[in-house]
């Protein structure tokens, strides 16, 4: 069996009793950084051949996977930190098992903009996760372009050298909006701040950033600035019946059809 196994942000203690069974018991241990995670491994002294699985070697790294695996091996993959595929290697990993028909799982853990979402006490009912950023500001940009008329809260990484940057596009393209910035996460010096997109982020940046940016605001119908009749009329001229007309409007406004009711009963 292939397991991808989350492992801790920060905090070597958030890890789950299952994760460690993982890795106790597998034959191998694929991994973005070999040092980085002896440091986990050396705490709970647990003694494994590690091998590398990185975005520069990944679809090699797949092929010994799947060979291992097809083989009768119990092979562990991991990232340096939080669930390996998300912002982390392990997709091209993935799809290679998937296309081959070798069964996968994986063992839950800690997610940095989970937690970071939590911590910035924006809205969580509905929100997108979007990651790093590209380097070049046109490309940045570019990305941004697609999610500001999007009502959901968004969350991204940002690495200590990129901040500034990131947060500059952010205002220049979704214009002034309530965010949070959270760094250290369960950590000993873990910090929130929140600011507003034009204020830019105060003080020395260090430590990988999720940055959390609240959502566009919802756009106002056209169609309100009408008398709640004439708002009815307006889908009975187009051809709706009285009732789809009524039920439309209540929705461009935001309230129940009983409330339109009384404006069409002579329509």
């Amino acid at each position: 069996m292939v397991y991808f196994v989350a492992t801790p942000i920060g905090n070597l203690k958030d890890i789950s009793l299952r994760a460690l069974e993982t890795l106790k018991t597998a034959d191998v241990i694929f991994c973005e950084d070999t040092r980085h995670t002896l440091k986990l491994l050396n705490a709970y002294e647990i003694k494994k051949p590690l091998l590398s699985c990185h975005k520069f070697n990944e679809t090699e790294a797949a092929g010994k996977i799947l060979e291992r695996a097809r083989k009768g091996e119990n092979v562990a993959i991991v990232s340096d930190a939080g669930t390996p595929v998300v912002s982390d290697p392990g997709n091209v990993v993935c799809k290679m098992l998937r296309e081959a028909g070798q069964e996968y799982t994986l063992i839950p853990g800690a997610s940095a903009f989970v937690a970071a979402l939590v911590l910035s006490a924006l809205p969580a009912d509905k929100f997108a996760f979007i990651g790093f950023l590209p380097d070049k500001v046109s490309e940045k940009k570019a990305v941004l372009e697609k999610y500001k008329d999007v009502d959901l809260t968004l969350a991204f990484h940002s690495a200590p050298q990129d901040v500034d940057k990131d947060i500059k596009a952010l205002y220049e393209v979704f214009g002034e909006r309530k965010a949070a910035a959270v760094r250290e996460i369960t950590k000993l010096h873990e910090q929130t701040q929140t600011f507003m997109l034009s204020e830019g982020l105060a003080g020395e940046k260090r430590g990988e950033y999720v940055l959390i940016v609240e959502g566009a605001p919802q756009q106002e119908c056209p169609l309100n600035a009408l008398s709640e009749r004439e708002h009815i009329k307006h889908y009975m001229a187009a051809g709706l019946d009285k009732k789809e007309a009524l039920k439309k409007a209540a929705k461009d406004r935001k309230v129940s059809k009983s409330e339109l009711y009384p404006f069409a009963i002579d329509l």
